[in-house]
């Protein structure tokens, strides 16, 4: 049986993938193509006009610019690409490191409204292995972010554990925790599926604001005054949730590298995820920077998961 630790090495998909897709906000049309990427790439958007690359935009929290109802990263130059974090949930979920996501419009196609189809796409090509070691951002300690009755807080943790609470005025969804040691074989099963939701009684407003003009039953479970109004119902229990933690999985993926860490949020969202990952690394006691070995040698029983790590600086 091989020692090599599992996940030593970085990743990135195996063969180019092609998808089409609307903007769930702009109604527009959307084709983005993923392509392998070396090792340290990360995941870059490349937005391109008539084709050619006008915009290398990192999947970074340094370049979000908004985060009404989604997640919007850009340039210095005005170039913009929002509704990311669908797309970034299913690289980061799959534990993928490195990838070009190039784009021909300003926003990431909703596909069914969550992960899945990308999930689909990426197994279908597979995942190659890279030789350099990957590398993990670590928590130290805690950090804790309110406002008002909402908090987000993320805290050391040996692995990637997700503890998502919501809680919402209507007994169709109500209040809802969930909790997950995440790892590419949760994320597929238990949240990959999970769609976007929105309420019958803002689309008006929505509208009226440029948003949600690609929305449909197609893509977004539509909550009404007494019922869910898609006919075929929730794809889970309690999808509500279950989506809100693959957000924060897309969310957390703006921190550049994986994260060591557990992270609780309680009645966030896109704008509360990204708070807390600020606050992290504005602190610069909080957080460092840690590499997988190639090769793990026999651990001594008393060494906990992230004592194998080399441990280095910001």
């Amino acid at each position: 049986m091989s020692n090599r630790f599992i996940g030593a090495r970085q990743t990135t998909i195996a063969r180019e993938i092609e998808l089409t897709g609307t903007g769930v906000h702009s109604g527009a049309p959307v084709s983005v193509s993923l392509h392998p990427a070396e090792a340290d790439t990360g995941l870059r958007f490349l937005v391109t006009k008539r084709g050619r690359v006008i915009a290398d935009i990192p999947a970074n929290v340094q370049q979000v610019k908004n985060l009404t109802l989604c997640t919007v990263i850009g340039d210095d130059h005005g170039n913009t690409v929002s509704t990311v974090e669908h797309l970034l949930a299913a690289l980061r979920g799959l534990s993928i490191d490195n990838c070009y996501i190039e784009i021909d419009s300003k926003e990431v196609p909703i596909m069914d409204g969550s992960s899945a189809m990308f999930v689909e796409a990426i197994d279908e090509v597979g995942v190659t292995e890279l030789q350099t070691p990957r590398t993990y951002i670590k928590v130290l300690k805690p950090i804790r972010v309110e406002d008002g009755d909402c908090f987000g807080e993320i805290m050391p943790h040996s692995g990637f554990h997700l503890d998502i609470e919501i809680d919402f005025d209507t007994p169709l969804i109500g209040r809802q925790r969930l909790a997950y040691e995440m790892t590419p074989g949760v994320f597929r099963n238990e949240l990959s599926r999970a769609r976007t939701f929105g309420f019958m009684s803002d689309v008006e407003r929505l509208w009226k604001n440029g948003l949600a003009l690609g929305a449909n039953l197609n893509n977004t479970v539509a909550i009404g005054d007494d019922k869910v109004m898609n006919p075929e119902g929730l794809r889970y229990p309690e999808e509500f949730v279950r989506h809100k933690m693959l957000d924060a999985v897309g969310d957390l993926s703006l921190a550049g590298h994986p994260l060591l860490c557990k992270y609780r949020s309680v009645r966030g969202g896109h704008r509360l995820n990204a708070s807390v990952l600020q606050a992290l690394l504005a602190d610069e006691y909080a957080w460092t920077i840690v590499h997988a070995p190639r090769v793990r040698d026999v651990v001594p029983v008393n060494v906990s998961f992230p004592e194998v790590f080399a441990e280095g600086t910001h």
